[in-house]
């Protein structure tokens, strides 16, 4: 039973992190675009260049805004604990895909109205 509950909130942590990086790049990138009507600048070329260059920094808001899972990794792998590094390496690569997905869409929007 108790193995199942990690696995629970391994699959809970890392799909709020996927979302939450997802969330970041497309709500940037979408206000940006709102924005940009306001001071004369061209949606399109707002909203493409936020999402590419916001998209390390929702990554670093979905793990948790610190250095610490990278910590987490570093002290595990060298006491010989491989688990935990790859559970935190694990999440890492979750929200990356969500930040990647998100710039995704937003360059295939931009695409499809322009």
């Amino acid at each position: 039973m108790g193995e199942l509950n990690n696995v629970n909130r391994f699959f809970t942590q890392a799909t709020l992190d996927f979302f939450v990086a997802f969330g970041v790049v497309l709500g940037a990138s979408m206000l940006a675009g709102l924005v940009s009507l306001f001071i004369w600048l061209p949606p399109q070329t707002t909203m493409l260049d936020i999402a590419s260059r916001i998209k390390i920094w929702a990554v670093v808001v979905a793990i948790g805004g610190s250095i610490d899972p990278i910590r987490v990794i570093e002290s595990h792998v060298m006491e010989g604990y491989l688990s935990p590094a790859l559970i935190q390496i694990a999440y890492i690569l979750f929200a990356f895909l969500g930040a990647h997905l998100a710039t995704e869409l937003i360059q295939w929007m931009c695409r499809s109205a322009g």
